[in-house]
Formats: structure tokens, sequence, C-alpha cells
């Protein structure tokens, strides 16, 4: 077939194929074609490979500003985390692509560093595409942030944390139980004194302290000199590193909670290199339960979290509010779990 001539009547100036020439040369509606081209589960299978043959042939490419100029809306949510290098957001990522992606719903991700200046550029940036809605993590951002969200009508549901107040929607769980529980472990095991060892110091972090720091208070076990934070971001050699510098300093302590898992991993490292016994010298507790900690030496108890089912659960909620169906539960707390292992 002839390529479509520039004063054809569906082209675009640019001369670039458009939707109408993919449709055409399907033998589709361009509403069809669009729908196909999104991935709409509702599109035969059938239909759905002819519009995307036609759309290779021509080298046609989508177009969303455009497309959300052309329908005063797009077809995207945006999906903002702190981080695309922590398996945490990575699984949570994995399940929110999975619920959207078979709607027609484009997936953008943006990645704020932990800086709540970056996250208020990507919202800023984003909003001007229209999306249909939005995915954050946790409620630490800034003012002109939140303002810009709450303008917008966007729909909005926030993962991670969860927050009672009235017209929010979020999808987490206790970050301040999940600390207690932490500590609760350790001094049901015999421990006395024990340390909390926290990095990056995003929102998050700070509240599995306090939870720490709570349930220790009410043991009559709280020594401040026992927690170490840092605001360099988490790693396995950072946890190492920290282990050391807490050891110096706290000689005569037995039991650790650690932040993130990967600070956990390094400790466990660091503590095998020095040969300290872990846990008959120290306990030691991560938070994540990332993959690998099952498979550390000794075998690393954690916190395990509901990455995947908050992504999952927080997608399906969105779907909801852009659909204007009413949420029963404005707040869904997933819970965590305590993964007792051999190092504790």
């Amino acid at each position: 077939m002839p390529s479509p001539k520039k004063n054809d009547k569906h082209s675009r100036a640019s001369g670039r194929p458009t939707l109408n020439e993919v449709a055409q040369r399907a033998g589709v509606s361009p509403i069809t074609a669009s729908r196909a081209l999104r991935g709409v589960s509702s599109v035969a299978e059938a239909l759905v490979l002819k519009v995307r043959e036609a759309a290779a042939e021509l080298g046609y490419v989508a177009n969303p500003a455009a497309r959300a100029l052309a329908s005063a809306q797009s077809h995207s949510v945006v999906v903002l985390v702190p981080s695309l290098s922590n398996q945490l957001f990575v699984d949570t990522l994995e399940a929110i692509h999975g619920v959207l992606r078979p709607q027609g719903l484009e997936v953008l991700i943006g990645n704020f560093h932990y800086s709540r200046d970056e996250e208020e550029d990507l919202i800023r940036n984003y909003l001007a595409y229209q999306p249909r809605g939005l995915l954050l993590t946790g409620f630490e951002r800034t003012e002109s942030a939140r303002r810009m969200v709450e303008a917008s009508g966007v729909p909005c549901v926030y993962m991670m944390d969860l927050d009672h107040s009235p017209g929010l929607h979020c999808v987490g769980f206790s970050q301040i139980a999940a600390g207690m529980a932490a500590a609760e472990h350790l001094l049901a095991g015999g421990r006395k004194r024990l340390a909390y060892v926290g990095a990056q110091l995003d929102q998050r972090t700070l509240l599995r302290g306090e939870g720490f720091r709570r349930a220790l208070q009410k043991a009559g076990r709280y020594d401040p000199a026992l927690e170490l934070l840092t605001p360099r971001p988490s790693s396995v050699g950072l946890g190492g590193e920290l282990f050391r510098q807490l050891l110096a300093a706290q000689p005569d302590v037995e039991g650790i909670f650690f932040g993130n898992d990967d600070l956990a991993q390094g400790a466990l490292l660091e503590a095998l290199r020095q040969g300290i016994a872990v846990p008959e010298q120290i306990a030691v507790v991560g938070f994540n339960d990332l993959p690998s900690s099952a498979y550390m030496v000794p075998r690393l108890s954690s916190i395990r979290t509901p990455r995947e089912a908050i992504g999952r659960r927080a997608a399906e909620t969105l779907l909801a509010l852009i659909a204007g169906r009413p949420i029963a539960e404005p707040v869904q707390d997933l819970g965590f779990e305590l993964m007792v292992r051999e190092s504790s």
C-alpha cells in the first residue's frame, strides 16, 4: 500500500503517520485502534494484532500530549516513588503495572530520590499532562505539592503510609506498629540493650524508629545513646560501617533493629568478618524482608512488608476513584509480618 500523502485529510502537517491512518489500514474505527494500542482488555485479540501490525507498518508512534489535548484527558496514571534501586518499590511498581496496563492506562513513573523538591517538580510537570490519576508514596511533601494535588482534582491514592484525615485514600501499614513489633521481639528474647540504626531518614524510617522507641520506653529499656541515624543512602556497605561504629561506641549492645534489610545484611557480613556471633552476642532484625535476607548467614529475621499487595490494592482503588465508584475503605491497612529466623 502506498505511503499516505502529506496533504491527506488524515495526515498532520508534520507528515507523521496518524492514528486515523492506522485505523484505516487495520479496517477499524479510530476509537478501536486507540484502545487496541493502549492494551484495553475489551478489544478482541485478533483486532489488537491487526492494529499493531498496521502501526508497525506505518511506523506510528502515539502522541500522548496531542491525545490529552484532543480529549481534555490523558490515558496515563502517574506513579511517584523515592527510589528505583530499592526492591520494595520495584515490586510495588510491577504490581501497579499489572493492574493498570490491562485497563489501557499508561503508567508514568517518576523517581524523586527522597527529595521533596524533586517530587514537587515532578508533580508540577506531570499534572500538565492531565493524568487520569496519581499514586503517591507517603504523606511527606512540600506544601506547594500538596496544594497542587488538591487543586488539580485528579484522583489520588497514597501508598505505604496510613492517614485517617477526611478525603484521603491510602493503602499501607503502620510503620510505628512495625517498629514496636521489632522491639517486642528482641525484648521477648531477653535482650536488654537494644539499638535502632536507620539511614536515608525519610518519614517512614523515622516512624519505624519512633515505634521501636515507644516499645523500649514502655519496657523501661530506652537509651538515646543506642540510636544511630544518618541521612546517607541506605546500602549494604553502609550497614557494615554503621555496625562497626555502633559497637565501637556501645560495645555492650545486645540487639539491633535496622531500618532497612540492606543495612542489616551489611551488619551480618561485618559480624562474620569480625567473628562476632549472631545471635549469641548480638541479635539482628531487619525491615522489608528482601528476597536475599532468607539466604544470609545466619538467615536474617525481618519485618515482611506487603509491597506487592500495596501496589495492587492502590491501583485497584485508583481505578474505582477514576470510575466514580464509592470506596468502602478509604484507609486500607494491609499489615506486616515478622519473619523470625536465625539472626534473632
